[in-house]
């Protein structure tokens, strides 16, 4: 591997031009494509195998004409204090409104409050329903037009009025994220580099990346289904491993060019070394990401591809793009000092530990300094890493998973204010109604099965209200609304659904009727234990093929082992924090969340996949320098020190980068945007600056040499893939003999 990828970039560097105008063109030619596609469609809501989705499918079957997810518009109207919306000014304000939007080419029913009962107890709150024919997505722009004059002439009446549901839904605040992770990304890079130019590189190469990936995902929306929150995932995991991937190039660039290589040479060896551990690295990502396949759900499995086309671009580039421009500027990633000729900053790269130059003596690294300290307390380390993470996962045990609705949004949106209108007036289940589908196809008296059906609900300890009974034209479907006494998530509601789902095969017996609880309470409690369900088989597969491939690239058992405890703590760590901030509210004020509530369902595996892939990224990069040490001699103690002298900074630039790139995120006004970002952010400061600082090298200290150790059996069946590059050292000739008058000559490590 580290040979080829030798020649690799010893031909990038070489034929540059070439190199550059051939990623100049596939973007050109992938704009052309992205440019004439149809618009990237909207997230499926298709989930097969759950009995929410197969009761929607039932629906669209047995009820022609009305999709049951076509848009919806719930149109609160709320009296002033001390009066009452069925006053004669109230009535007459709502009758215009609903004669107004009745009539509207795309609507299929408007049913008022006054004909539907939809009026509370104490008059001063009253609902409309305006039902499409079409998804909210699919709504015109006129329709959007004629409901929203239609509501401000009911508030010039002196009505409070607000629009819940999906017809008008309020656009998120669009935040500075993508600016926000550049700009200290950018501060990173130029920090770690001192330079401008090695700084701009890997921002360079990690746009053009991510511009490849999202025209191609653009380009193939159409015919592969991505939606638009493909190509959100796909920048931001682009982005973030794009300068990562180039960061690793460049720094093992700016190493081999300290040591003496010419730069050619130095780019060919930098992408044989760091270039190994990218495609490795890139590799772990694209199987987690992969894997989300293994879950069932179409849209997972459209996140995970785009995003792990995504990351293989980032490392395509890395391997060819990064060599060509250092190619045209060879000297310019170096650091001022190092183009003048000194020699302070390249001392810290060649000494483990004090590096004497014309008398002078310089101090260590942080990074050598506190590897030698690990290395010296291993056990108290590991302890304390363990117990602290173990500590911030135990908020985890009280994960309550669902979708977030209105009740996470801002009180500045009118579909929050609609909700906590409606239950103030209606109660706090009003908002998430359950929606039973009774097939009376197979029962000898439809008509009788669909009554004991009715009365079954209305009987259902925690079931407050049941709607009048729709049949559709055959007389074979009705469909029957069940108002909970309980808020839409809450475990009371959950086990109310089960409940009801339980009653199913005593009902059956006695009426021949089968029925099905869907609506959007059910349809969360259902994807949220298919993302329960999914979660062990998911980690089996992921975590078993990067354990081989892991066990491949450090021909070692233990290793692999160690790092998949340590994934498995930063995601524990990282859930926890989840659940402290957006569940129970600690510190919700500081991160900008409007209001608490369940995780989101597909969080905690999408946190596992993504993050199970960007840890291995740190822990290839990471152990295969202290590998690289060990094979080349050196003690396990000394094998550490040495390779976190090379890899310390330069792993905790990168994760430095990562978390901007991910907390940026969270300037956003989505709620769910904001939850990815924070976990994402929060789960690599985990990984990289405590698992991968502390609980690795803790690890390997007390392992010792066993920490390579592999069966001879195994060591024979498996292939070499040298990582590290020890078959370079024997090809590559030596760095050129220095005049006496370099600096560096006079270097003694």
């Amino acid at each position: 591997m580290a040979t080829f990828l030798h020649r690799v970039g010893r031909w990038a560097f070489r034929r540059r031009r070439t190199v550059v105008l051939a990623w100049v063109a596939v973007l050109a030619a992938l704009f052309i494509g992205a440019s004439s596609a149809s618009e990237a469609s909207e997230d499926s809501s298709s989930l097969p195998g759950i009995e929410s989705q197969q009761a929607f499918d039932l629906i669209n079957e047995r009820f022609p004409g009305a999709e049951a997810d076509g848009a919806e518009a719930r149109i609160v109207f709320v009296a002033e204090r001390g009066q009452q919306v069925t006053s004669a000014a109230g009535r007459s304000a709502i009758g215009e409104l609903v004669e107004a939007v009745a009539d509207g080419p795309q609507v299929a029913d408007a049913a008022g409050p006054f004909d539907a009962n939809a009026v509370s107890k104490d008059k001063s709150t009253a609902y409309a329903t305006v039902t499409y024919k079409v998804a909210g997505d699919d709504l015109t722009d006129a329709s959007k037009t004629d409901l929203t004059k239609a509501v401000e002439q009911a508030r010039d009446a002196g009505l409070t009025v607000e629009v819940g549901g999906s017809a008008l839904e309020t656009e998120a605040a669009q935040g500075v994220g993508e600016v926000l992770g550049v700009l200290v990304a950018a501060v990173v890079l130029l920090i770690t580099f001192g330079s401008l130019a090695a700084a701009g590189l890997p921002l360079l190469t990690a746009l053009l990346g991510v511009s490849i990936s999202l025209a191609a995902i653009t380009a193939l929306s159409s015919a592969f289904g991505f939606s638009s929150t493909v190509g959100e995932l796909a920048m931001m995991l682009g982005l973030a491993v794009g300068i990562d991937y180039s960061l690793f190039v460049v720094s093992r660039y700016r190493e081999e060019r300290a040591k003496g290589h010419e730069p050619q040479e130095a780019a060919a060896l930098a992408v044989g070394t760091a270039g190994s551990a990218v495609v490795f690295a890139g590799l772990t990502v694209v199987i987690a990401l992969l894997g989300l396949s293994v879950i069932g759900v179409p849209m997972l499995s459209k996140m995970g591809i785009g995003s792990a086309g995504a990351v293989m671009v980032g490392v395509l580039i890395a391997l060819t793009a990064v060599p060509a421009l250092l190619g045209f500027w060879p000297n310019a990633v170096l650091s001022r000092r190092d183009r003048k000729g000194g020699r302070r900053t390249r001392t810290k790269i060649l000494s483990p530990i004090r590096t004497k130059t014309a008398g002078t003596t310089t101090k260590a690294p942080r990074g050598v300094r506190w590897a030698q300290f690990v290395v010296r307390r291993p056990l108290p380390v590991l302890l304390l890493t363990v117990i602290g993470l173990g500590a911030l996962a135990v908020p985890s045990l009280d994960l309550r998973m669902g979708m977030p609705g209105d009740e996470a949004k801002s009180t500045a949106t009118t579909e929050r204010r609609a909700y906590d209108a409606l239950a103030e007036g209606f109660g706090p289940g009003f908002n998430g109604p359950l929606t039973v589908v009774v097939d009376v196809k197979k029962a000898k008296d439809p008509q009788a099965a669909v009554t004991a059906v009715s009365d079954k609900l209305a009987e259902t300890k925690g079931v407050v209200s049941v709607s009048p009974v729709r049949l559709n034209e055959a007389k074979d479907t009705a469909v029957i609304a069940a108002v909970p006494s309980t808020a839409p998530t809450s475990r009371q509601t959950q086990d109310l659904v089960h409940t009801i789902r339980s009653e199913r095969t005593a009902v059956e017996s006695a009426t021949g009727a089968d029925f099905k609880v869907t609506g959007t309470t059910a349809l969360n409690i259902d994807v949220g234990q298919k993302m329960q369900d999914a979660l062990i088989p998911y980690l089996a597969v992921v975590v078993g093929l990067a354990f081989l491939l892991l066990a491949l690239v450090f021909r070692s058992i233990l290793v692999p082992l160690k790092a998949a405890l340590g994934f498995l703590l930063s995601v524990g760590a990282a859930l926890g924090a989840i659940v402290t901030v957006f569940q129970q509210g600690h510190g919700a004020g500081i991160f900008g969340v409007d209001e608490t509530g369940p995780i989101m369902s597909t969080m905690p595996i999408f946190l596992v996949g993504i993050v199970f892939g960007l840890a291995m990224d740190y822990q290839v990069f990471l152990v295969s320098r202290i590998r690289e040490a060990h094979i080349h001699g050196e003690g396990p103690g000394q094998a550490i020190v040495t390779g976190f002298r090379h890899s310390a900074q330069v792993v905790g630039a990168a994760a430095l980068i990562m978390m901007a790139v991910f907390g940026g995120f969270m300037t956003g006004g989505e709620s769910l945007v904001k939850m990815v970002g924070f976990g994402l952010a929060s789960a690599v400061f985990f990984d990289a600056f405590v698992v991968r600082m502390a609980f690795v090298p803790a690890v390997l200290a007390l392992l010792g040499k066993r920490a390579w150790w592999l069966p001879r059996w195994l060591d024979r069946l498996m292939p070499r893939v040298d990582v590290e590059g020890e078959a370079l050292t024997q090809q590559v000739s030596a760095p050129r003999d220095l005049p006496a008058d370099d600096p560096r000559a006079s270097v003694t490590v």
